[in-house]
């Protein structure tokens, strides 16, 4: 049972419950002690200089009927008076005989004493005074009732103990319930998506409470895993659907090569193209391997500040010889504060931005790359005047492998893999930024964003 959580929660629960609660009860008890012997005291120093003015006016004979009409009152039956001559002979008042250890003007003192009106010891909280001829003076009160009454308040908090106790099992046997069953939706939920079952979420309460979030959290969390794998599956089918045609075109190559009797100029074309289809397949292996490692942020590591207008205006100057070729003015404009990033992926993603441009831009347009910057942003931006893509396939080209149908007009950068703006999408992400497709009229504005002051989780 010491291994069960419920059975520690609840223990938990009352081992906190009992200290806080005798504490309160301790501290209760206490203070109502200190409030009945302050106020005891207060009346009993109060009697004693009363008592103490009558004997300068009246001396000890008033003195002493001052006495004996106190404890004529009805309302004095609690108190406790003794005077006595220099010697202890006894005057007036309630106790036999003066108390053999207290001395006059010792202050306050605790003992039983005999009174007069009774046949057994009292309880006797007092203090005492010498007067000015030698006459001792003892004030005090019957603390019996105190006593009694210690001793009732003492049992009723101890009652109001085992009752707090009793009510806290109960409340911690509830709150256990609630903790725990909270805790069994998450773990229900992860064996199901143990077994298989990706799509399956913590439930919500609709509480808002801190469980709540937490739900919500391992949602979001279980929303990105079963995407990953999503993707994974995805990359995995197409990649495995994509390299066949190539491998079987490869294998055939190299079963012709094999053959005899092939001419010197036979042998050098299939070299050629089974090269060719080689360098095919090392490139999509290569934007992979780019993908994953911007996806797994393992480029953080090499963050530093990166230039967006030189980056540009260097990008600008390498494809411009194939820019003139297709009869396509690329130029340049804008600048933009410094980001911090890693340099060589942003240039592979613009340059893959530009291939696709130029790939599909018409004879005698233009291409643009355009750097901007706002209040928290800055960004780059390749703008042609091709076909563009429709809207409702921009979602879709962004992912691994994806391809439009080439009679639609438009095409990924990938090399044909359908693997370019999947790359780019990737750095984006991989620095916190985005890539935003929109409509040029014609053409198309592909976008990157990315934030100006980058989260410590970025760059760290």
């Amino acid at each position: 049972m010491l291994r069960n959580a419920t059975t520690r929660l609840i223990a938990v629960h009352l081992l906190l419950v009992a200290l806080s609660t005798a504490g309160v009860l301790a501290f209760l008890y206490w203070s109502t002690n200190s409030l009945i012997e302050g106020e005891m005291r207060e009346v009993v120093n109060a009697e004693l200089t009363g008592l103490s003015e009558d004997y300068q006016r009246r001396g000890t004979l008033g003195l002493a009927r001052a006495i004996d009409r106190r404890l004529a009152s009805a309302e004095e039956r609690d108190a406790v008076y003794l005077l006595t001559d220099a010697y202890g002979g006894r005057i007036a008042g309630n106790l036999e005989a003066w108390p053999p250890t207290v001395a006059p003007g010792s202050g306050w003192v605790e003992l039983k004493l005999y009174r007069t009106d009774r046949k057994r010891a009292a309880p006797i909280a007092a203090a005492s005074i010498r007067l000015a001829g030698g006459e001792r003076l003892l004030v005090g009160r019957d603390a019996e009732a105190r006593t009694l009454f210690g001793q009732a308040l003492r049992g009723a908090l101890l009652q109001s103990l085992l009752a707090a106790l009793l009510l806290s099992l109960v409340t911690g046997w509830l709150l256990s319930r609630f903790v725990l069953s909270r805790i069994r939706d998450i773990a229900h939920t992860a064996g199901d998506i143990m077994s298989g079952d990706l799509g399956r979420r913590v439930p919500l309460r609709g509480s808002g409470d801190e469980f709540d979030r937490l739900s919500e959290t391992l949602n979001r969390m279980l929303g990105q895993i079963e995407a990953l794998v999503a993707n994974l599956r995805t990359t995995t089918d197409s990649l495995a659907h994509d390299l066949r045609s190539p491998l079987t075109r490869l294998r055939g190559q190299l079963a012709e090569l094999a053959e005899p009797g092939l001419e010197e100029e036979q042998r050098q074309a299939l070299v050629t193209r089974a090269v060719t289809e080689t360098e095919g397949l090392l490139r999509t292996f290569a934007s992979l391997i780019e993908i994953s490692r911007a996806e797994a942020g393992l480029a953080r590591v090499d963050f530093a500040p990166v230039d967006l207008g030189k980056l540009a205006r260097d990008a600008v100057e390498l494809y411009e010889p194939a820019a003139t070729d297709r009869d396509v003015t690329l130029v340049s404009k804008g600048s933009a504060p410094a980001i911090q990033g890693h340099g060589q992926l942003i240039a592979q993603a613009l340059s893959n931005l530009l291939e696709n441009a130029l790939r599909y831009a018409p004879s005698g347009s233009t291409v643009t790359v355009e750097v901007g910057s706002g209040a928290n942003e800055a960004s780059i931006a390749v703008i042609d005047q091709g076909p563009g893509i429709p809207e409702d396939q921009r979602e879709t080209v962004l992912q691994r492998f994806a391809t439009l149908d080439p009679s639609r007009g438009a095409h990924d950068g990938g090399q044909g893999t359908g693997l370019g703006l999947a790359l780019v999408a990737a750095v984006a992400k991989m620095h916190g930024g985005r890539i935003a497709l929109a409509d040029n009229a014609p053409g198309l504005v592909a976008r990157l964003y990315f934030p100006l002051d980058q989260p410590d989780s970025l760059v760290s």
